[in-house]
């Protein structure tokens, strides 16, 4: 399975850390960047990673930066998204369930042991095909303004 990560400038040195992990325990990681601690707009890298899960070049994205909040924005602007702001296990696998998220954000604040348990916990948590939740999932895929 491939996973799509990026981050801005806040979480460089735990996308590295991140990537170790994944790779660890068997996923393929492609890096969206950033790579520099100098200062980026976090947009960019959460639009990289959008167009690749939508293009369906990964299976998954994850990206992190300060809160996660922003990149989580940005990210859902891409057709084909569903990107959640996870802070805790119950969240990544209701998100997962429930809401079929296909990236994830994450805070840079979060403690390194506790995203790997998150990330873990998201990537192997299968998505509920219960009628509520198929249901409610094409409300949000068809509303249109």
């Amino acid at each position: 399975m491939k996973i799509g990560i990026a981050t801005d400038h806040r979480g460089v040195k735990i996308k590295q850390e991140l990537t170790k992990y994944l790779e660890e325990i068997g996923y393929t990681v492609i890096n969206y960047g950033t790579d520099s601690e100098e200062p980026v707009d976090y947009p960019l890298y959460a639009f990289k990673v959008g167009e690749a899960v939508s293009k369906k070049d990964v299976d998954f994205g994850v990206l992190i930066c300060g809160s996660g909040i922003g990149m989580s924005i940005a990210c859902n602007k891409v057709k084909g998204v569903r990107c959640a702001k996870v802070n805790d296990i119950w969240e990544a696998e209701v998100t997962r369930q429930d809401n079929d998220a296909n990236v994830i954000a994450l805070g840079s604040r979060t403690p390194i042991s506790e995203m790997e348990k998150i990330l873990k916990v998201f990537l192997e948590t299968p998505c509920s095909m219960e009628e509520r939740h198929v249901r409610r999932r094409n409300e949000v895929d068809t509303y249109h303004d």
